[in-house]
């Protein structure tokens, strides 16, 4: 089979032969006369003009010639061990007096199917075998068989064999040239198994036979050339595994066969490089069965061998280098039998040396070409890289010499080990292989898979160098690289490679980080290095992982400043991708490096959680594990405080006998920003522990006081001469910190004093407070020292136990008469401290507040409230100004919109009788609250006009009593809070943003104290005071822009703190003018707001203080005044064009059915004054409503229900009747709302018969409206019709 430059004409070998005995064989069956022309005309169908082919054609037709003299008749039968599927087209070289050759297994042998070539090959040996019999039975005869003469050559060396043994020889020869299907792999088998069966055949000859018949001639091209060499191969390894070489040199030393057969292989490997290494196979193969004199007098001697071992360091051959280091391993040679490519004499450490691989540099790069496959070299340099480190591990195992021979041998395997490690990466990966192209550098990464697992953990850092940190580095920041998906699963191998094992987790994460300033995941977009942290989960493993963090941090030496060159990692073929954008490691290394650190300390602690639930594991088990856990925070919580607070006065180590330990620093100062960033993981470390703290009291467990840990080591440190703090501090700052400190201790003292009552619970939230406001204090130096001092005096006083001189310091005992309240200073100082806090501070400020919210003061919740009602922006919309200053206490209701304030833009669908129909039309809590409106029909009448004029100025009023803060003195401000009153200065001056955005955090900080009070308090009556605060603020964060976090807060404390809450407000101060108040207003939000979010708040609110007044069982006559506010409100509502409180008014008379009673006369009577029927409509509803929950029979109180709800309902007769006759007299146009009118008036006269009312309402009922009722009503009204 050619290739596509080859002739037309030309044609696999295997398809010729077959074909030509085919022909012959049948034109022997049909005659003998025309047999010649036939052939012949099917043999020149064939021809080639090549002189090769005509060569092959001319000894075929010889061979025809021969079969045609003979002349004699073909026995048919079917082979041995095959299926013949018809054995009468299959040709025969069979005789009738002896056996036959069946030409058809040759066909078998080039089938896909493996049993069918193995079936074959067995059934040609058997022929064979009984042909060569038959042949030297009957030797010397002339009537041998008709085929006796089919492959009959001169001097080929087959005297001793049959014509037919001769004949499939050859034909086993040139098939295993053939590239059809499986013809290779079968012919290849079928040699071997008849070489290594028939000993009659020489080996010598057909070494022969395989050169002349799969000579490549120089007219050879393409293709045809490599079937010719891939036959040679498959030929030369069935002689390999025929065992016919091994065996004829056993019988006979002196036989040249292996030296022939090794000439043989080794000159057809240097003829392509694709031949080499499976040529070596071969040789290798045969070593593996010769005895190790063998190789020294047979192989080693062959000609060539020695040639092909001086020439390949400079070729680059790494199939030489292999075959030399597979032949080093059976046999100890003395002299330089493999030229230079192994050392004399041979040892791991003369072989890995680092003249000696740069020697081996260019088969080593030369290995590339079997890629994506790795050669077949690498595997035996990994094993005798790292051989001796696995015999000594075996030996360690078997314990069987001394310790102290274990320790020498030890010490030097290891240092032996890691000294060829070391030159191997830095020669062969590093200077070979990723210096150089694409290819190289995927081998490198191939290598380093195979390497990594057997190396001990001190050589992983070797490894991992820097140079191939950055080449992947360069690869894995451009995914446009070639090599990015090979990079790529190198890291996810890696990764898995590594396993659990600490040590080399530990190994493998330094290395990264160290090599790429920190930055690995960052610049490569991947988690490798994240992966590999969370793999610590172990006490030990966090320990082991944190003392390494601790020395990469202080040791400077380990990490140098060494560039991303690009010429390290790339040539002109690689792909150029510059890590400037992505912050290389240059002047940074070390802050970046020092930073991840940092970061990455405290998190490894997040890896060591565990359920505290009393069910899920023992008590002994959960102590233990918080004991071990308490040992990696301590160790953590030391390294933070030594790097972020302190520095050696005298060179960079301390060692201190009081703790018994040595504590380092870097040679080099660390910049202020990582002692900053120190404090804030600190901070954040003693705030976790804080939480798990708690967590275990209250699970009853047993806990260790991390906070108390770090401040007894603070003072040690402290009190150190040759222990500074890291920056020098004020006058203030100073007297804060000692202050702090020693209050701390006697807080502490306390504490433990205290232990199983409430009170510790106290100091221990206000130890953690004091702890991280001295944090605070170094990392933000002059800002908190005043309020630490002030916390310091509220200490005293709230726990007059610790403090000193009564309660107060020298310079406060002249101002002891004039103190203020307690509670009101501690939650002024609290405040104080919230704006510009860490969150760590502000968890403690939360903890302490939590643990004296039942004491808090009245003035101390406003001082609160304030701060939460204060905006520095003014409105979107301009609100109009108002001579009447109310009370911001009790006004929130900042934006009800005015009727025609919000009308604007208002599109709203018109009825059949010219009235609008309303809509909201908004969605969410950002829909606008301006819609497009589309008035068409009857005219407004002019009190609906007066009455929206009315509510318009009394809006405008409202919105405008809002007691602005800008007009506060300087001292007012100043109580409030210091730093608030620096924000509204700052907005007086500039008026920008600034003040607004730092305004939000603090009040986001100041809700949740508040949700702290209203969680532990829901039924005090300052709810209701925060209540309408929040409220207020709630309301007015929907017209100020960029509040959306604010307004999600509020309307969440609101909705689940004070509407959902499990208590409400009760006691005798809560008066009803208060609740009137606040239910004027939420009425008016539900009613009138454009705001779906504002509306819905405002329902809730109103059923809220609903509850919390028919809670207070106020009399009939107190509850007018709450009856009048909703008649107004109704009354509002009705005269607009727009209402949309039906279904918020229904709700409410659901709830509050005596409401319903006393709104029903208001309602009937505004019902028939009303023109538009939309409104009334709307209103009829309502009145249904009130039908259906105060006018229902209950069945298991049918009795007193029938008695007590008739007389309420007899009340109201007169009403509905002139209601239902003015109904009947001025019936709308549409007939859906005729069909309403006539549906309630249905449900009416059901509700009084249901009430035996029949006859009192008969009695009301005038006798000419019976026949307009009957017309109207048809049979609803049978029931009331006059007898006749």
């Amino acid at each position: 089979m050619g290739s596509m430059k080859r002739p037309p004409s030309s044609q696999d070998p295997l398809d010729s032969e077959i074909e030509m005995v085919d022909e012959v064989n049948a034109q022997d069956n049909e005659s003998g006369k025309d047999s010649h022309e036939n052939t012949l005309a099917s043999a020149s169908s064939h021809s080639l003009k090549s002189m090769e082919r005509r060569k092959k054609r001319k000894a075929l037709d010889k061979e025809r010639h021969l079969i045609e003299a003979e002349g004699q008749p073909k026995a048919k039968k079917p082979s041995e061990g095959v299926n013949l599927a018809d054995t009468k087209s299959v040709p025969s070289l069979a005789s009738a007096d002896h056996p036959g050759l069946h030409v058809n297994l040759f066909r078998d042998l080039a089938s896909a199917d493996s049993l069918v070539r193995e079936a074959a090959a067995k059934s040609l040996v058997v022929e064979l075998c009984d042909l060569q019999k038959a042949y030297e039975m009957k030797k010397g005869e002339v009537d041998d068989d008709g085929a006796a003469q089919l492959e009959a050559e001169k001097d080929d060396g087959l005297e001793n064999c049959s014509p037919s043994l001769r004949y499939a020889i050859r034909r086993l020869i040139r098939g295993v040239s053939s590239s059809r299907e499986c013809a290779r792999q079968g012919f290849a088998l079928g040699l071997s198994a008849v070489m290594g069966t028939i000993p009659s055949i020489k080996l010598s000859s057909v070494m022969k036979l395989i050169s002349d018949l799969l000579e490549v001639s120089s007219s050879m091209r393409g293709q045809e050339a490599k079937d010719y060499l891939l036959g040679r191969l498959f030929a030369y390894g069935s002689l390999a595994r025929s065992g016919r070489i091994i065996r004829d040199w056993e019988s006979n030393i002196d036989s040249l066969a292996i030296k022939d057969f090794t000439s043989h292989v080794i000159s057809l490997a240097g003829k392509k490089r694709y031949l080499s290494e499976p040529a070596v196979s071969l040789i290798l193969e045969m070593v593996e069965k010769l005895p190790s004199e063998a190789l020294l007098t047979e192989v080693l001697k062959a000609p060539g061998i020695q040639e092909f071992f001086k020439r390949a360091a400079e070729v680059g051959d790494p199939d030489a280098l292999y075959l030399a280091l597979k032949m080093q391993e059976r046999i100890q040679v003395d002299a330089e039998v493999f030229g230079k490519l192994l050392p004399h004499p041979f040892n791991a450490e003369n072989f890995f040396n680092r003249d000696h691989l740069l020697y081996l540099a260019n088969c080593f790069k030369e290995s590339t070409f079997c890629l994506p496959r790795v050669h077949s070299l690498w595997p035996v340099m990994v094993n005798l890289l790292t051989s001796e480190m696995t015999a000594h591990a075996e030996d360690l195992v078997r314990a069987t010499s001394s310790k102290k021979q274990k320790k020498n041998r030890k010490g030097s395997s290891a240092e032996d080990t890691s000294k060829n490690i070391q030159c191997f990466h830095e020669v062969v990966i590093e200077g070979s292989l990723l210096e150089s192209s694409h290819d190289r550098k995927l081998l490198a990464f191939h290598i380093l898979l195979l390497i990594i697992p057997k190396l001990p953990v001190s050589c992983i850092k070797v490894v991992l160098s820097n140079k191939l940190v950055h080449c992947l580095l360069d690869i894995l920041s451009n995914k446009d690289s070639w090599l990015y998906s090979a990079s790529h699963h190198f890291m996810k191998e890696l990764v898995d490679l590594v396993g659990d094992d600490n040590d080399h987790l530990v190994s493998v994460i330094t290395s990264l980080q160290k090599h790429s300033s920190g930055k690995f995941d960052s610049i490569t977009k991947t988690q490798a290095v994240k992966e590999l942290v969370a793999k610590f989960n172990t006490v030990p493993g966090c320990l082991l992982f944190v003392q390494n963090l601790m020395s990469l941090f202080v040791d400077e030496g380990a990490v140098r400043d060494e560039p991303s060159d690009q010429s390290q990692t790339t040539d002109e073929n690689s792909d150029l991708c510059s890590l400037e954008d992505k912050e290389p490691p240059t002047s940074g290394n070390m802050d970046s490096l020092k930073n991840w650190v940092i970061d990455t300390m405290p998190r490894v602690l997040k890896n060591l959680k565990v359920n505290y639930d009393a069910n899920s594991l023992p008590h002994t088990e959960i102590v233990e594990h918080i004991e071990a856990k308490f040992r990696v925070q301590t160790e953590i919580t030391k390294f933070l405080a030594v790097q972020g607070l302190f520095s050696a006065s005298l060179g960079t180590e301390i060692t201190s006998f009081e703790l018994q330990e040595k504590f380092k620093w870097p040679k080099a100062a660390i910049s202020s920003s990582l002692c900053r960033m120190c404090i804030e993981k600190l901070q954040s470390l003693l705030e976790d522990a804080q939480r798990v703290e708690s967590l275990n009291l209250s699970s009853g467990i047993e806990f260790n006081d991390l906070g108390s840990y770090f401040m007894c080591f603070l003072n040690t440190l402290y009190n150190i001469p040759s222990v500074s703090l890291y920056r020098t501090l004020t006058s203030e700052d100073e007297k804060a910190f000692k202050k702090l400190l020693a209050m701390e201790s006697r807080l502490s003292q306390e504490e433990r004093k205290n232990r199983p009552r409430l009170d510790a619970n106290k100091l221990h939230a206000f130890r953690y407070l004091l702890i991280q406001l001295l944090l605070q204090v170094f990392a933000h130096p002059g800002e908190f020292s005043e309020a630490a001092l002030e916390l310091v005096i509220c200490c005293n006083k709230a726990f007059p136990a610790t403090a000193v001189n009564g309660g107060f310091s020298d310079d406060e005992e002249e101002d002891a008469n004039d103190v203020p309240d307690l509670m009101d200073v501690l939650v002024e100082t609290l405040l104080s401290l919230l704006p510009q806090s860490s969150g760590p501070l502000c968890f403690a400020v939360e903890q302490v507040f939590k643990s004296f919210c039942d004491d808090i003061t009245d003035d101390g919740i406003l001082q609160m409230l304030r701060v939460v009602k204060k905006d520095l922006k003014r409105p979107r919309r301009p609100l109009a100004s108002s001579d009447e200053d109310e009370d911001d206490e009790d006004d929130f209701l900042g934006i009800e919109e005015a009727e025609e304030m919000n009308e604007i833009g208002t599109d709203d669908a018109v009825d059949s009788d010219g009235h609008a129909d309303v809509s909201d039309g908004l969605h969410g809590s950002e829909a606008s609250d301006e819609e497009v409106t589309k008035i068409s029909g009857d005219s407004i009448d002019i009190d609906e006009v007066e009455t929206n004029t009315e509510l318009s100025k009394s809006n405008e009023e409202i919105l405008s009593s809002d007691d602005s803060d800008d007009d506060m003195d300087d001292d007012a401000m100043f109580r409030m809070d210091s730093y608030l009153a620096r924000i509204f200065k700052e907005r007086k001056i500039s008026g920008s943003d600034t003040a607004q955005s730092q305004l939000i955090p603090f009040k986001l900080r100041v809700l949740s104290l508040l949700e702290i009070y209203l969680q532990k308090n829901p039924g005090k009556p300052q709810v209701l005071m925060i209540y309408s605060y929040l409220a207020r603020a709630y309301v007015n964060s929907h017209k100020a822009e960029g509040g959306e976090q604010l307004k999600q807060r509020i309307g969440g404390i609101l909705q689940k703190k004070i509407f959902k809450a499990k208590d409400y407000p009760k006691g005798d101060n809560i008066q009803l003018p208060d609740l009137e108040v606040l239910l004027e207003k939420s009425l008016k939000l539900a009613s009138l707001s454009r705001y779906k979010t504002v509306s819905s708040f405002a329902k809730n609110s109103t059923f809220w203080l609903l509850k919390i007044i028919q809670s207070r069982n106020f009399s009939k006559a107190e509850l007018g005044s709450v009856v009048k506010i909703f008649r107004t409100i109704l009354a509002d509502c009705l005269s607009k064009k727009r209402f949309h409180g039906a279904g918020f008014i229904k709700d409410v008379v659901r709830r509050h059915q005596w409401l319903g009673l006393r709104l029903l006369g208001f309602l009937l009577k505004r019902c028939r004054r009303l023109k538009s029927n939309f409104r009334r409509l709307k209103t009829l509803d309502i009145i249904g409503c009130v039908i259906n929950s105060c006018f229902t029979i209950r069945k298991e109180k049918e009795d007193q229900d029938v008695s007590s709800k008739s007389k309420k309902l007899n009340k109201f007769l007169g009403a509905f009747y002139d209601l239902i006759q003015e109904l009947f007299s001025n019936m709308p146009q549409n007939k859906s709302r005729q069909t309403e009118v006539r549906r309630f008036v249905t449900r009416f006269l059901q509700t009084v018969s249901m009430l035996n009312l029949k006859t009192a309402f008969l009695n009301v009922l005038e006798p000419e409206a019976h026949a307009r009722w009957e017309s109207e009503l048809g049979k609803a009204f049978h029931p009331f019709k006059m007898p006749g």
